[in-house]
């Protein structure tokens, strides 16, 4: 009876083994940078895509306006004939292709891409480029100290030999 017991709390060892191992690779998994900053731009980028909405609908769908009509979703074209539309706007009668929609969705994701790039992605590589043109310097900089304190100490070196020498060689 002893055995079937100990391999019970064998079991029973093992599996909360798995389990704390489980859960510390989790812990690891949560606390890894990565996944904070992809939560970050998850929520980050779903704020940002209300602007980019409101960008599009206040600011490009008028400017398209002016050429035809304010609802990009409503350009379509008819595939097979006889296409009918009902009020609400879907079609009812034949094949329409709505290229609209297509033209609407390829417009905002350009918007964003020029918003984000223009505004996140160019800065930010601008900034760092100054910091490491700055940390570049500053590395020269330092080098160069070292250069200088190098020679300086072989020069002190130099003149301890050369003093030595002229000792011994003094009667």
């Amino acid at each position: 009876m002893t055995a079937p017991t100990a391999q019970a709390t064998k079991g029973t060892v093992v599996s909360q083994e798995k389990n704390q191992n489980l859960l510390e690779g989790f812990k690891a998994f949560l606390l890894r940078g990565n996944v904070i900053d992809l939560a970050v731009a998850v929520v980050i980028g779903a704020a940002f895509t209300n602007i980019v909405n409101a960008i599009v609908k206040g600011v490009i769908s008028p400017v398209v306006g002016a050429f035809g009509t304010k609802n990009l979703e409503s350009y379509r074209s008819c595939l097979k004939a006889p296409c009918q539309v009902n009020e609400s706007g879907e079609v009812v009668q034949g094949v329409a292709i709505l290229w609209g929609s297509v033209l609407s969705a390829t417009l905002s994701f350009l918007i964003t891409a020029a918003v984000v790039y223009f505004l996140m992605v160019l800065p930010m590589a601008r900034y760092l480029a100054r910091r490491a043109a700055l940390q570049k310097e500053r590395r020269g900089v330092e080098e160069a100290l070292e250069v200088t304190e190098l020679e300086l100490l072989k020069d002190i070196r130099d003149a301890l030999v050369a003093q030595r020498g002229a000792e011994r060689g003094a009667p």
